[in-house]
């Protein structure tokens, strides 16, 4: 049998390899933290705007018989 002598430690299989693969999922990772928290400042500094919402029966899902326990539109002055 050929001994194989082709070993490397400091190749992308070894050492270097592990820690490329490691870098790599922390920068992926404070991506998506990063994200997130950009979303969430987004979500904060405008929330939902409920002003398009004028009539409560031409929202999906509600029916003339639980609409007290739907959104309510503010009336009209």
């Amino acid at each position: 049998m050929a001994e194989n002598t082709n070993r490397n430690v400091f190749g992308f299989h070894g050492i270097a390899g592990v820690l490329i693969s490691i870098v790599g999922l922390l920068i992926i990772l404070v991506a998506l933290i990063t994200l997130a928290i950009d979303k969430q400042r987004i979500g904060v500094t405008k929330p939902y705007n409920p002003a398009p919402i004028r009539d409560v029966n031409n929202l999906k899902m509600i029916s003339v018989e639980n609409k007290q326990f739907a959104f309510q539109p503010k009336k009209d002055k």
